[in-house]
């Protein structure tokens, strides 16, 4: 089975609307990867309430670590985080599937 890590824009948006663009990120890989894939949970519930975006992005890329293939939605290219994130993608070997702007 096959672990896909999905990194997507969060900043500036509603836990519902994070939830609902990672369910499409999800059936979109399926059909890149195939269905034996299975989501890392990537949604930090309960994060620290003093949390800073360097927090956040250390905990995805320890997940990221664990992924054999990493899905970018759109726009990923206009988020620090995301771009980090497939910049560790590409540099250690992790398959690339990225969302069409």
């Amino acid at each position: 089975m096959k672990k896909l890590f999905i990194s997507q824009p969060m900043k500036g948006k509603t836990d519902e609307k994070i939830l609902e663009e990672r369910q499409l990120a999800a059936a979109f890989s399926k059909g890149v990867a195939g269905d034996d894939v299975e989501i890392i949970d990537s949604f930090f519930k309960g994060a620290p309430a003093d949390a800073k975006p360097l927090w956040f992005l250390g905990k995805s890329l320890e997940l990221l670590s664990t992924a054999d293939v990493a899905y970018f939605a759109p726009g990923w290219t206009e988020a620090r985080g995301c771009l980090i994130e497939h910049e560790c993608a590409v540099k250690y070997g992790i398959r690339c599937v990225e969302a069409a702007e």
